[in-house]
């Protein structure tokens, strides 16, 4: 499946630039963290999804890369820049193997519990 995405013919070059650059050091950070770990959950301070996500991966004993972008009053440019790279529109975003596999309900399915 693609995503609908804005082709980059009706995007202005300076926009193009300015979106390249836009967070581009947060974005680098996370791509890093995906290919040197074999699981990585992306989230935010005070979210109880996000907290959900790492019990589960601690329960199962599951070792993981996390990475914590602000809270609800911070660090929002950061995580949108994250969403836009992925596509996830929420938080946490997991990745396991390279590939993002969603959100915490995603990681549950996935781990079969």
């Amino acid at each position: 499946m693609n995503r609908k995405i804005l082709p980059e013919t009706q995007i202005h070059p300076d926009a193009l630039k300015f979106m390249a650059q836009n967070n581009s050091d947060v974005v680098s950070e996370v791509i890093s963290a995906v290919e040197k770990n074999k699981i990585v959950v992306v989230g935010m301070g005070q979210n109880p999804v996000v907290k959900k996500a790492r019990k589960v991966l601690e329960e199962s004993n599951m070792e993981y890369k996390y990475l914590s972008y602000g809270n609800y009053f911070s660090k929002w440019k950061q995580r949108l820049a994250i969403k836009l790279w992925s596509g996830w529109p929420t938080y946490p975003q997991v990745f396991i193997d390279g590939k993002l596999i969603g959100g915490a309900d995603d990681l549950i399915k996935f781990l079969g519990k």
